[in-house]
């Protein structure tokens, strides 16, 4: 009789183990021969994978819609500025890439998976000024802005703690906390006043496991700016609660002529900062997946810690993309000017026959954008009471006028909806005569509501 310790009912090292006796006649016998054990397969998907929910996707998956076949369709939904056509990157910037592609000499994998030296340093470079200095020892390159938010959240928070998060807002933050057993608190941005932070509902939601504050300017879904004196109030909440900043600046400097953009690190010494940027969207190359951390701390209060940190969860994907790297440092100090107001005059151009064009139709508001690619729109529902909530809304919108816009529920805040500015202008100006055409179509006047409501 041989004697075999076998693991049952369990798992890894602390599993129970059975002693069990059997006779083999001097042969080697295996754990699925044992009489009565019968292995079954039991894959099953991961807690993470299950926590992972992204609330754009959810929705848009869930309307079941087709469009009007009669009418081409507009899509409105996508914050990507390259869909059209009508924005292509510079010639410098595709340049530099075709040179490094042909050099042969960023092919292999990058020296430091937080990205090569002489990169960081362009980064560094690109982004110093006097009130927030940086080296290239401040600089983590990412795969995509995403993936330096990803990182920044990672670095900051545990399972458990808090963030908190804007309402309306980019709805990856969610989706990436809620994957890391990271919990969420909204705190309100106010319309009326062009989408500033309600900063006393802020502060409210500070408690002990609140581990960042997200700042988002400009702001997607909302195209708005905060001041230099909104920002400075911003950190003072930071300050007092002792809550570190995670700065989205991925639209950092696409403002309009009439604005100014701050970055939110120039504006304090004290406040512990990361800010996530990346060539995406000023340089129009979302596919690239180029992005950064920019480490701000001028009190050493996130020390050797963080930035460990930073480097051992960069070492999951071994670094971003090396011929984009390569092509880095051209591309940041060769763009030349006339390419960034070019883009921003055609942003700024279609945002503003937007606003026109819907602040006419009765049911709707508008709120004016000041920079990045968006324009946010209250449906007055009390006008439309046929529609349940703004995904019906645009569901028929689809359905009626073959143009998609993304209902705002996506961003936690029902009854609006976003509309997407870099399309071309004819584009931009079909769109809005079929909303218009739409909403006269659905509108009812006071009386109206009142009576259908009652029919109900």
């Amino acid at each position: 009789m041989d004697s075999y310790l076998i693991q049952v009912n369990g798992h890894g090292d602390h599993a129970p183990m059975l002693d069990v006796h059997l006779k083999t006649n001097g042969n080697s016998i295996s754990p699925g021969k044992v009489k009565g054990r019968k292995p079954r397969w039991a894959v099953r998907a991961s807690e993470m994978s299950k926590k992972t929910f992204n609330p754009v996707r959810a929705i848009v998956d869930s309307m079941k819609v087709e469009p009007n076949p009669k009418k081409a369709m507009i899509s409105l939904s996508l914050g990507d500025p390259t869909v059209f056509g009508n924005l292509p990157t510079n010639d410098e910037v595709t340049r530099a890439v075709k040179e490094v592609l042909d050099s042969g000499r960023y092919n292999g994998y990058a020296p430091s998976v937080v990205g090569y030296q002489s990169c960081r340093e362009a980064v560094a470079a690109y982004y110093n000024c006097p009130e927030a200095p940086l080296e290239a020892q401040d600089v983590i390159l990412t795969s995509g802005c995403s993936q330096a938010i990803e990182l920044a959240l990672a670095v900051l928070a545990n399972p458990g703690q808090n963030i908190l998060v804007p309402r309306p807002g980019f709805s990856l933050y969610k989706t990436l906390a809620l994957s890391m057993g990271i919990e969420v608190k909204l705190y309100n941005l106010l319309p009326e006043k062009g989408w500033e932070i309600d900063l006393e509902h802020l502060e409210s939601l500070v408690d002990e496991k609140t581990a960042c504050l997200i700042v988002n300017n400009p702001s997607n879904p909302c195209g708005s700016v905060f001041s230099k004196s909104h920002l400075q109030k911003i950190l003072a909440v930071a300050s007092r609660q002792c809550v570190p900043i995670l700065a989205d600046e991925i639209y950092g400097d696409m403002v309009f002529a009439d604005c100014k953009y701050e970055p939110i690190a120039t504006l304090s010494t004290n406040v512990p900062i990361l800010s996530c940027g990346g060539l995406a969207k000023r340089w129009l190359v979302p596919g690239w997946r180029m992005g950064w951390i920019l480490i701000h701390d001028r009190r050493d209060i996130f020390g050797n810690e963080i930035r460990d940190g930073l480097l051992r969860l960069s070492q999951r994907i071994l670094g971003p993309c090396t011929i984009v790297q390569g092509a880095l440092e051209r591309i940041l100090h060769r763009t030349p000017p006339e390419f960034y107001h070019n883009t921003l005059s055609i942003l700024k151009s279609n945002a503003d026959l937007c606003y026109a064009a819907l602040s006419a139709i009765p049911g709707l508001q508008p709120v004016r954008p000041a920079g990045a690619m968006y324009l946010m729109v209250e449906i007055e529902m009390e006008h439309f009471p046929e529609f349940e909530n703004d995904v019906e809304f645009t569901e028929r919108l689809i359905s009626e006028q073959s143009v998609f816009c993304l209902p705002a529920t996506c961003f936690e805040y029902p009854n609006f909806f976003r509309v997407v500015i870099t399309v071309p202008e004819e584009m931009i100006l079909e769109a809005c005569s079929r909303i218009q055409e739409f909403c006269e179509m659905h509108y009812q006047g006071a009386e109206g509501a009142q009576d259908l409501e009652c029919d109900k």
